[in-house]
């Protein structure tokens, strides 16, 4: 089984929707599926630099108060999932494209869900910076990825268009909010489901593996 995950490490449904699904295959453990991380950035427009948090709530949310309530109940829903989000401690909201770079890198090694794990603890927990490249580098390296290796990587612009074209190629196929699930490239599941949600489709997908196994 292959699941794409189309995730924003500012976006806290999608770190939800990572423990949700991480539960599902704790209760599912005959299903080892191969995991990839795909690009969305829930603001394509943002300034490289970033935009100053309180700033960014009037934007996107029509002031911080507003911004409060809805982040409120992210905390709520966070709590039993056990993630303890501390919004008050983020300071600038971050253009994504840097942190997406890192995880199309690790994609497929062993290192892959630690650096997911590891950009949204440091947004989400710490308020910490997921867009400079030496704090990038930093969180590769104690990810265990190999420090020339991913230093020589950040410090380039490969993969730079890569992402670009993935973030592009994912709204042209309808996907307008993450997360978003594409099992075996067929099924979809959109937002942060409770664990419940994957099981039918895995099922599926099970189903049709043993059905293609038969016909071989």
């Amino acid at each position: 089984m292959e699941i794409d995950i189309y995730s924003d490490p500012v976006c806290p449904w999608c770190y939800i929707g990572k423990r949700r699904l991480e539960r599902a295959l704790e209760l599912r453990r005959e299903h080892k599926p191969v995991i990839r991380w795909r690009a969305f950035q829930l603001n394509p427009d943002m300034p490289e630099e970033g935009i100053e948090r309180k700033k960014y709530l009037t934007l996107k949310f029509g002031g911080v108060e507003r911004a409060r309530q809805l982040y409120d109940n992210i905390r709520r829903v966070g709590v039993t999932v056990g993630i303890d989000f501390a919004f008050d401690r983020i300071a600038r909201t971050p253009n994504t494209l840097q942190a997406h770079r890192l995880i199309r890198f690790a994609n497929g090694t062993p290192q892959s869900e630690a650096i997911i794990e590891a950009l949204f603890q440091r947004y989400f927990i710490d308020g910490g910076a997921i867009d400079d490249t030496d704090s990038l580098i930093a969180l590769g390296i104690a990810a265990g990825l190999d420090v020339e290796t991913v230093t020589a990587y950040m410090k380039s612009e490969e993969n730079l268009e890569a992402v670009r074209h993935e973030d592009n190629a994912a709204r042209r196929l309808g996907i307008q909010g993450v997360p978003c699930f594409i099992i075996n490239n067929q099924y979809a599941l959109s937002g942060a489901q409770e664990p419940e949600a994957f099981y039918p489709i895995f099922e599926m997908a099970a189903q049709e593996r043993a059905v293609s196994i038969g016909a071989c």
